[in-house]
């Protein structure tokens, strides 16, 4: 369409909105308008957000989408026998600031010092847990209470082993740069398959809610995977009140919310998984020196929910010990 010699909507309107800002909470009301540019004759105008039509009440339109994070508004307007669409980009935050948590060490088991833990997940009463590094990255079984591994199995000298999940007697691991990821029969512990990422950028931290897996990748999005086709059907994003934040790493799901390493932090968030907000912060400060200092002693990675107990378990990269702690509202 050419109007008025230019083929660019927004020569001819733009959105404006209350304050001229562009980040919001979850639930605001905010005044919204078009500026018309041309003066032309508007006929109608709709609004959308994320292709979901917007209900305008008394030029005001309320932000209470269930999904938080980066979205693209739209108004759709129809003038002098044209339509036309223009955008803005805008930031839905959380409602609230993250609560602040603490932990209290219930017990300490020993944990292998050369495993570069990557991920951690219980089976019942049996710990699985994938170590990363090119040529040292494995897939293993762990009695918790001894730290004896039960079974192993090591990756190619290629790839560096990351996250892991478990579902439908399956256990899915992701390597971090090489774009696969494999699957492995949880019984005889035998490699069955493996699969590619789609529009993910990296292989981080998996998790499942029992029907489908959610995939972090080193950016602000937790992926939704379909676990039969392992295909990447939409994500979500990370936020709290006042940023989209990116740093979530090893996954852990429990009762609607995904436990989160923060990466390079000794810190996990609570993330509710159906909008994305960061609901709290785990500070475990002072657990690393709790292990035995070593020159290859790294950041705390791995969390494990154990259902019967009803703990989680912590671990961090070639750290001798896995704590059990309560996590506890500070």
């Amino acid at each position: 369409m050419a109007c008025d010699g230019t083929n660019n909507p927004s020569k001819l309107f733009q959105i404006e909105l209350e304050g001229n800002k562009t980040a919001f909470q979850k639930n605001d009301v905010v005044g919204i308008a078009v500026k018309n540019l041309k003066n032309k004759d508007i006929e109608e105008i709709t609004y959308k957000l994320d292709n979901e039509e917007l209900t305008l009440n008394d030029n005001k339109i309320t932000l209470d989408q269930t999904e938080l994070g980066a979205k693209t508004l739209t108004a759709n307007i129809s003038f002098e026998g044209e339509t036309v669409e223009v955008s803005k980009n805008i930031k839905l935050l959380a409602e609230k600031a993250p609560e602040i948590y603490t932990y209290k060490i219930l017990n300490e088991y020993p944990h292998d010092q050369n495993a570069y833990t990557q991920g951690l997940e219980f089976h019942q009463d049996t710990l699985y847990e994938s170590t990363g590094k090119k040529g040292k990255s494995s897939l293993r079984k762990v009695d918790f209470r001894t730290g004896k591994i039960l079974k192993k199995i090591d990756l190619d000298n290629n790839y560096f082993g990351e996250g892991i999940t478990i579902l439908d007697n399956k256990i899915y691991q992701l390597t971090w740069q090489s774009g696969i990821g494999f699957i492995y029969d949880l019984k005889d512990f035998k490699k069955i398959d493996s699969f590619k990422y789609n529009q993910s950028r990296e292989g981080w931290g998996l998790c499942n809610d029992g029907e489908k897996i959610f995939k972090s990748d080193g950016t602000e999005k937790i992926w939704f995977l379909n676990p039969q086709t392992m295909a990447e059907e939409g994500h979500f994003e990370t936020v709290t009140n006042t940023s989209i934040f990116n740093k979530a790493n090893e996954l852990e799901f429990v009762n609607g919310k995904i436990y989160a390493n923060v990466y390079q932090k000794e810190s996990m968030m609570i993330i509710d998984a159906k909008s994305g907000a960061i609901e709290g912060v785990i500070n475990f400060g002072g657990l690393k020196d709790k292990v035995t200092q070593h020159q290859n002693l790294d950041v705390l990675n791995g969390v494990a929910y154990h259902p019967e107990r009803k703990t989680f378990f912590v671990t961090g990269k070639n750290w001798d010990k896995l704590f059990e702690v309560e996590i506890l509202k500070k």
